[in-house]
């Protein structure tokens, strides 16, 4: 553990410094974030989940800092330039620009103009007329003439000295700090429509001829303008007045009036032009990537976290259908753990005869297997599958819901489907998949990728590592934080529980199937490769339901059960009575049960957990109906009011599906009467919503929506920023796209260049 860098992060986020070294330590001993922030509020003072990754990310960037500190000290003295001064300037530097600006003059470069000068002995000319003391420097120059070594006319010897002095000029460490100063706040990106690319570029044509500056320049344009760079349809440039980044050098290096100033100056033109400007542009260019990669990242991982954390219906007896015209629908009844009792094709949308037949199928089933609930897939034939279920005259009264079916042909496809259901086709494990989505989103979901469950935004743009790191932090978080029924969860839901991962997750099933359920957590022990390391990490977020101790149910910890055993007997009770009577627990005086290890917030989680023992967060299930007789993108006019669901978040507003089989765009400018500036502060995934349609464009399918009371559009909104830019297009079976014109991926036509990335 590295105490400077304790400190830094302490003086960084006004964190006591013994706190975020409690951390440090917990992290280094292979503690789960979930796990310290649950169970080590007494360590940590109590810092949430977010403090803690930010001391965990910030930790890793000092220590690649060290890392690469290291290597340059080590090079340096390999090479002979290391010397106490240098050394202290390196162990000094506080960011990898600085350090790498320190290291530039003594790295070892390839053969370079300067170099080749040198070779001539051009170098003494070079300090000569940077001298700056009013000689001519053609003068100067006379004396190094040398054919052998190439230098045959004054020419030759001043533009070898004018190329050293440009590296010269390019290595200064301060003239670096000042130029990349005034590209962090004057520098502009620079957007030109690619020679020749005017038609095949068409939807980038906003920037065709785009000026924005760095400083305010949003991430999912910055993105939007790499995206169409990176397809060749845009010349990109990021710089800032050229003028000013001359007066700049100028301002450093001309000392003096004479003919040797004015050679030294367009020593600096070459030098700005030739290397600092190329140089300079790559940074800003990188790190203007990484904020907007640090934007877009969180943007999906708050997505994906309101997305995961949906109310479930819970544990019903639920018939999953996946529908389709010509192919027909796929059904499947799944029992109240969503076992897979029956599957089964119907055909409603052929004839009326086949619609007959595959209502009499479906009022049997449902009888048959005593189905309480129906999940409609929201791809191809949702909206008519959905309605002709509605319209069955079934026994008893039976609900039916639109399920978002993002990602369920990816999982259908997977190893993980193959696993669960090696008999069955694709279809079938789809149809499964978007019946159990219904019954508890959070156990479903974590089968599939992140990236492919629809809620990102530039998802193939950004750095992928840390888009997996903070994807991986938001479904452990979430999953941890709802708890997992050790008896009844998928390998892959345990995996992401605390301590356990996919090795112990697919021991911990294997144990399950072999010896039946599990009727006590200290049972977990008998677990191969389950050791009280991992047994501590994950005890705590598992539940056990029924089983022979009731705290096993619950969130409260195994080591903190011997509190809950003194506090009923203190109350001459038992442990049940406690967490069934509210008045036993208000006897109860936190105070004495506060030891070195165990305090007031420990104590408050335990009784709030016996209150509420093994509580779900999520919130309560509620029921949704989009507009009847609403079905398709025709049926919609200017002015209706129509409730729909929140889809997706941007930067730029969004997406909500009013059951079109096209999502619309609410722009942030639109969704409501005060101004908006992040659109998450406004709506989450899978809010319900009421909208009014502004605008259909049936030709290139796109819905502009508003939640204004008006529902008007806002014309002072840039048009750029009023448009998405990607539709969120449900699934389309393979065997009905032969028969379906293939649809846009486009919801309008935006300037931002397709920037929101492929979301299926």
């Amino acid at each position: 553990m590295n105490i400077d860098h304790i400190q830094q992060i302490s003086a960084e986020n006004q964190l006591d410094a013994s706190r975020i070294q409690a951390v440090a330590g917990l992290l280094e001993d292979g503690a789960t974030i979930p796990f310290i922030a649950r169970y080590r509020k007494e360590t940590t003072g109590s810092l949430d989940e977010v403090v803690i990754m930010t001391i965990r990310d910030r930790l890793a960037q000092l220590q690649e800092l060290d890392d690469r500190r290291k290597t340059i000290l080590s090079s340096l003295e390999k090479h002979g330039h290391l010397t106490d001064e240098l050394a202290e300037k390196v162990k000094a530097a506080q960011t990898v620009a600085v350090l790498e600006d320190i290291y530039l003059p003594y790295k070892p470069k390839r053969r370079t103009k300067a170099t080749i000068a040198r070779e001539k002995g051009l170098e003494p000319l070079a300090e000569a007329i940077f001298a700056q003391t009013g000689t001519e420097p053609s003068g100067l120059a006379a004396a190094y003439l040398d054919p052998e070594k190439g230098v045959e006319s004054l020419e030759d010897a001043l533009d070898g000295a004018r190329d050293i002095l440009a590296e010269k000029i390019n290595e200064d460490e301060n003239a670096r700090t000042r130029l990349r100063s005034l590209f962090q706040t004057q520098g502009k990106f620079i957007c030109k429509v690619a020679t020749g690319k005017e038609m095949e570029g068409a939807k980038y044509r906003d920037y065709f001829d785009w000026e924005e500056p760095v400083a305010s320049a949003p991430s999912h344009r910055v993105l939007a303008m790499r995206r169409g760079e990176k397809e060749d349809f845009l010349n990109l440039t990021i710089a800032p007045p050229e003028e000013d980044a001359i007066a700049i050098l100028e301002s450093i290096f001309i000392t003096g009036r004479g003919p040797d100033s004015e050679f030294v100056k367009t020593a600096v033109q070459s030098s700005y032009k030739r290397l600092l400007f190329r140089s300079m542009e790559t940074e800003i260019r990188l790190s203007t990537k990484e904020k907007a990669d640090a934007e877009a990242i969180r943007v999906f991982a708050d997505n994906l976290r309101q997305l995961l954390l949906s109310p479930p219906l819970g544990a019903k007896r639920v018939m999953g259908l996946d529908p389709g015209f010509r192919t027909g629908c796929k059904l499947v009844c799944l029992d109240r753990q969503g076992k897979l009792l029956h599957h089964d094709t119907i055909y409603p949308h052929l004839s009326e005869k086949k619609t007959r037949e595959a209502g009499t199928t479906l009022e049997s089933l449902c009888k048959q297997f005593q189905i309480e609930a129906i999940a409609v897939g929201n791809g191809t034939a949702g909206r008519e599958t959905e309605a002709f279920v509605k319209n069955l005259p079934f026994s008893r009264d039976l609900k039916v819901f639109m399920v978002n079916e993002s990602g369920a042909s990816i999982y259908s496809a997977s190893e993980t489907a193959r696993e669960e259901f090696p008999d069955h086709d694709v279809t079938v494990r789809g149809s499964v998949s978007i019946g159990r989505r219904l019954m508890d989103p959070l156990s479903e979901l974590v089968k599939i990728d992140p990236k492919s469950i629809g809620v990102g935004q530039y998802q193939h743009d950004v750095d992928q590592n840390r888009l997996k790191q903070s994807l991986d932090d938001v479904v452990m978080s979430c999953v941890n934080g709802v708890g997992v029924d050790v008896n009844r969860a998928s390998v892959q839901l345990l995996t992401y529980v605390s301590g356990l991962g996919p090795r112990l997750a697919k021991n911990i099933v294997l144990h399950r199937d072999e010896h039946g359920p599990f009727s006590a957590k200290n049972e977990l022990a008998q677990v191969p490769r389950l050791g009280p390391k991992a047994f501590e990490q994950c005890a705590g977020f598992l539940r056990i339901r029924d089983g022979r101790n009731p705290l096993d149910g619950s969130a409260v910890h195994p080591e903190s059960y011997h509190i809950v055993d003194r506090m009923a007997g203190d109350l001459n009770c038992t442990v049940s009575d406690l967490m069934k009577n509210p008045d036993l627990r208000k006897k109860i005086d936190r105070s004495r049960y506060v030891t070195e290890t165990i305090g007031l917030p420990t104590l408050n989680d335990i009784l709030d957990e016996l209150a509420k023992p093994g509580r779900d967060p999520r919130e309560e299930f509620e029921e949704f109906h989009f507009a009847g007789g609403i079905e398709k993108m025709e049926d919609l006019l200017p002015g209706m009011k129509l409730p729909g669901i929140v889809t997706n978040i941007t930067a730029f507003g969004a997406f909500v599906d009013i059951g079109v089989h096209q999502d619309g765009l609410v722009h942030v400018s639109q969704l409501s009467d005060r101004f908006v500036k992040d659109p998450s502060t406004v709506v989450k995934v899978q809010q319900k919503v009421h909208v009014t349609v502004l605008e259909v464009d049936l030709s290139r399918k796109r819905i502009s929506l508003s939640m204004k009371t008006g529902g008007k559009q806002d014309a002072a909104a840039p048009r750029a920023e009023r448009i998405p830019e990607r539709s969120t297009q449900p699934r389309q079976k393979p065997e009905d796209r032969q028969n379906r014109r293939k649809p846009e991926k486009k919801l309008f036509n935006n300037p931002f260049a397709d920037a929101f990335g492929k979301l299926k």
